[in-house]
């Protein structure tokens, strides 16, 4: 089935704005820019983003750099094995004056929310995020109060063989539209970030780019992109074979296959098309699914990774036929 590519209305400056969002946070973050442009299409998704790397290589960094770009209120959660659900939510309290409680919101109330080293916590505290996550609410004491709009929770995680982490549960795994890793820069790029730092902080001279109110209008438009029949078997077919896989416990869920075709759309909005075509899917397939991926414990030992499973398993399907004959768009 060839693809057909039927045309929306959108807004033309957009794949621009992002661009210039781009640029400015490489200003802070030096040699990430595919990074940035992963964070960015969660962000256009209204998915939130899991960063996990080593300490000290610009995963917070990079989280406020976005919120400085993008004119959006930020809150900031340290998460610590003392922490309590009630210090991440907020918490009611009692007025003796006139006998009534006030809710007194916690960090989670604000459009971007830095979750520093989630793993850090207690699963009872790290639990206090799902609603938010999930349905972009929070409840205390009986009572539900709606999060701004647009809410982002961005987390970093410490690898689990540093002391004091916990594990992520599943669940909790996969509310997080995708996970991104920095890794080191290259010499020459610290040399670079060496000499950035010498003066001002870069990041005291990043500008808003663009408002949350922008952001939220690019979330809609991007729902609007057309994805092909022939492009939605294509991840059907992926994730019907992972969850049949050898070296997986659980595979692809419902939720991982939807959160893939948004990705897709966002990755064909900011190139300035209305459809997607199979490179955009490739694209974003391994930050999107290798975290929502359980391997099977002699995958593991064999030193098996999640990203290893989803090359396979993207070479096993075959692409729809504009993409064999390498027809562009």
């Amino acid at each position: 089935m060839k693809l057909s590519t039927p045309s929306i209305q959108r807004q033309e400056f957009a794949p621009e704005l992002l661009e210039r969002v781009i640029a400015r946070v490489g200003t802070v973050i030096v040699g990430k820019e595919p990074q940035v442009r992963l964070a960015l299409m969660s962000m256009l998704c209204g998915g939130h983003i899991l960063l996990e790397d080593m300490p000290g290589v610009g995963k917070t960094m990079l989280v406020r750099a976005l919120a400085a770009c993008l004119g959006a209120s930020f809150g900031r959660i340290q998460f610590t094995y003392d922490l309590m659900p009630a210090d991440v939510t907020g918490t009611s309290v009692y007025r003796q004056h006139n006998g009534t409680f006030e809710f007194r919101p916690g960090p989670l109330m604000a459009n971007l929310v830095l979750a520093d080293e989630l793993n850090r916590a207690s699963p009872r505290t790290q639990s206090a995020l799902l609603e938010a996550m999930e349905e972009r609410r929070i409840t205390v004491d009986g009572t539900t109060y709606a999060l701004p709009r647009p809410f982002l929770l961005l987390a970093t995680q410490n690898p689990l063989q540093f002391e004091g982490t916990y594990r992520l549960p599943e669940a909790q795994l996969d509310r997080f539209f995708m996970k991104i890793q920095l890794g080191y820069p290259e010499p020459d790029q610290e040399l670079e970030l060496l000499s950035r730092m010498q003066g001002v902080h870069p990041l005291e001279r990043v500008k808003p780019v663009m408002l949350a109110e922008e952001m939220e209008a690019m979330q809609r438009e991007v729902k609007g992109v057309f994805v092909d029949d022939s492009i939605k078997l294509l991840l059907v077919q992926a994730a019907d074979s992972s969850r049949r896989h050898a070296k997986l416990q659980l595979g692809i869920s419902p939720r991982g296959t939807l959160a893939w075709m948004l990705a897709s759309q966002a990755a064909a909005y900011m190139a300035g098309r209305t459809f997607v075509i199979p490179d955009d899917v490739k694209r974003v397939a391994a930050p999107v699914l290798s975290h929502r991926l359980m391997l099977s414990s002699d995958a593991v030992l064999a030193g098996t990774r999640g990203e290893d499973i989803v090359h396979e398993l993207l070479s096993q399907i075959p692409m729809p036929l504009a993409a064999r004959k390498g027809a562009r768009p």
